[in-house]
């Protein structure tokens, strides 16, 4: 697994969307036994932070300290510093396993068989992640450009599941269609540029290039964006659920 995202993990905690309580509240019905669940490449914690209101105990892993340093902390949340797949849990103790907008980062086979090894009999496991961000007609239209010519060449290769709405990855188990749904943020500019900062094709192109593309891009965005108004920023998710 790659760890493009130690570097400003704050920023990583403070700009990227969190997810929408309706479908934490979809995910409840369909586990019946909430005592253990782990949030596998858990980032800044967002997932296991809903997930610790419903279960007794929320393990959440990454590969990045700096990540988990960043954290919401609870009594009930344990953060460990693991691979997705080769973790030190036992066999058999999860109810319910997440991966958000992280399982293009591992490699399947293996973490699939850690998957099936941690969960209980009947657990369930849920792929979750966000595709491209909407705005507006204009403003669509920009971001499209940068994403796809400014730093198309500079996304790592796994990104390509994310762009085909992790329609294409590996997933063996017994899939539950679920109903779409799609995460709404109000945000200024400022939240925008923020969170565009956190891609990690951004990164790569700063560390190759020396600059920061994204000053351009908001010189692009700003027509379209007047100082400190607020506009809604719609990303839908992606989603497959299955039972292990």
């Amino acid at each position: 697994m790659k760890d493009n995202f130690s570097q400003k993990a704050d920023e990583y905690a403070k700009y990227r969307p969190t997810y929408p309580p309706e479908l934490f509240d979809y995910l409840d019905t369909l586990v019946t036994n909430k005592v253990n669940a782990w949030d596998c490449g858990t980032g800044n914690g967002q997932v296991a932070r809903q997930l610790a209101k419903s279960f007794v105990t929320v393990y959440a892993t990454d590969i990045s300290k700096t990540q988990l340093e960043n954290a919401h902390k609870a009594e009930n949340i344990i953060y460990t510093v693991q691979p997705a797949e080769q973790t030190n849990f036992p066999d058999g103790l999860f109810d319910l396993i997440v991966v958000a907008q992280a399982i293009h980062w591992f490699d399947f086979d293996r973490f699939y068989n850690e998957v099936k090894r941690t969960a209980k009999k009947d657990a369930i496991i849920c792929v979750l992640g966000y595709g491209m961000l909407q705005i507006s007609e204009q403003i669509d239209e920009v971001i499209s450009n940068f994403y796809k010519n400014v730093i198309g060449p500079y996304w790592d290769d796994e990104r390509k599941y994310v762009d085909e709405g992790y329609k294409t990855i590996p997933f063996p188990f017994e899939e539950i269609q679920t109903p779409a749904f799609t995460n709404t943020k109000d945000w200024e500019l400022d939240h925008l540029v923020g969170y565009l900062n956190t891609w990690s094709a951004v990164k790569h192109f700063i560390n190759q290039n020396g600059y920061n593309p994204i000053d351009e891009l908001r010189v692009q965005i700003e027509p379209h964006w007047a100082a400190e108004e607020i506009k809604p920023v719609s990303f839908p998710l992606l989603l497959r659920i299955g039972k292990i």
